[in-house]
Order: C-alpha cells, then structure tokens, then sequence
C-alpha cells in the first residue's frame, strides 16, 4: 500500500518503507517506478527478516557505518539493505529473482 505524507521528510528523501506501507514525499512520485521498486526491496528485507529485526539490524548498522564514516549521509549510502536496493531498484525483475538475504552480500561491498 502506498501512502503519501511529508512528515517524514527532510532534505533529499522522497520515499520509505514501513512494513507493509511505501510512504512518498508527493503523489507525482508513485510513477517512479526505480523509487517503487527500491522501497519494495525494503519491504522484501523487511518481511523476511521478520519486521523488527530489520529495523535493528539497520540501526545498528548504521551506528557502526556512521562510526567508520562520521559522516551520516555517507553511512546510510553504504547500508547493506541501501546497497542493495540502490543497486538494483532499476531491475522490474529484481524482485522475482532474488535470493532470501540478499542484502548479505552487499555488507562488504
């Protein structure tokens, strides 16, 4: 389901996943269909790490990227669930392709 709301936003952000909701900055962005299909990766490591474990292991992740970065822009650029949607948010594909944990392999990139 996709929501549209501004009260997540700042800077460049235009779009999230929050199992099971896409939230968009503007309506104009549910045709963006590399920006659909990078919050539906989200949405995919999300469910299969069971929801709140995601939300954990990105935090994490995050706190030890912004560690090795000082730099917090840099840090969520190199999460592995960001890589990995990034990577291939412009496959239509992806998604029907993917293997369980994918977003393992994109740690060490």
């Amino acid at each position: 389901m996709i929501l549209v709301s501004k009260l997540f936003f700042r800077k460049n952000y235009v779009g999230l996943s929050l199992w099971p909701f896409i939230i968009l900055k503007n309506d104009d962005l549910k045709a963006d269909e590399a920006l659909i299909n990078h919050e539906k990766i989200h949405l995919k490591q999300q469910l299969e790490l069971l929801v709140l474990p995601f939300y954990v292991f990105y935090l994490l992740e995050f706190a030890v990227r912004c560690l090795c970065y000082w730099d917090s822009y840099k840090a969520y650029q190199n999460l592995s669930f960001e890589r990995e949607a990034y990577y291939n948010e412009d496959n239509p594909n992806y998604l029907n392709e993917r293997k369980p944990f994918s977003f393992i392999k994109y740690l060490w990139r």
